[in-house]
């Protein structure tokens, strides 16, 4: 059977990721880059706004939104070292209750739905029952990717600098937020490290 040409930059099918964390990965990006066959120009350099939201009892499912769409995963299992992530919800905003109801405030798997009295609702108006729920927490995160493909793999390097600080967990267990409203468990720190931090398939 014939491998499947991987292609940097384009929606891939879900497969098995592999992530490495700390404060300077400058010496395997240097090889990464004189290793790499040409990429596309728009994955040299990538720079974004992102806002992840981070629930106290889930540690399964990775929430994100970036330029106004929200982007859900869910993580199905580990395989010597390997992450494999599924899809499992992609919407835009304004985005409809029914969604809200039905999709997004169940994968946080917390108790408290949120009245939702009107049809669909603004990114600002999401936040705010983020923000008021007790065991959810919004993290805003700023991003530079550089991308790569190595024998056939694509590969990223992500810079990520988050509540004004630079943001580059080494361990299981992140260091906590200095801004965090409320401590958050390590399940929970679990899916912001697994979030922020680079990721080879492409999105």
């Amino acid at each position: 059977m014939a491998k499947e040409e991987l292609k940097i930059g384009e929606i891939s099918k879900p497969r098995f990721e592999f992530r490495s964390f700390g404060r300077c990965f400058c010496e395997p990006a240097k090889r990464m880059a004189r290793l790499s066959v040409p990429v596309p120009e728009k994955v040299w350099e990538r720079h974004s706004t992102e806002t992840y939201i981070v629930s106290r009892t889930n540690d399964v499912n990775n929430t994100k939104i970036r330029n106004g769409k929200m982007d859900i995963k869910t993580f199905v299992q580990e395989v010597d070292g390997l992450e494999q992530w599924n899809p499992l919800m992609k919407g835009e905003f304004p985005i409809s209750a029914q969604v809200l109801r039905n999709e997004v405030f169940p994968a946080f798997k917390v108790e408290g739905m949120p009245e939702l009295t009107k049809d669909e609702y603004t990114l600002e108006e999401f936040l705010k029952m983020i923000d008021e729920h007790p065991d959810l927490q919004a993290v805003t995160v700023e991003k530079a990717r550089y991308g790569y493909m190595v024998n056939d793999t694509i590969a990223r390097l992500a810079r990520c600098i988050s509540t004004a600080r630079w943001f580059a967990p080494s361990t299981a267990r992140a260091p906590r937020l200095k801004t965090s409203r409320r401590p958050l468990p390590t399940v929970a720190w679990r899916e912001l490290r697994t979030s922020i931090i680079c990721k080879p398939p492409s999105e």
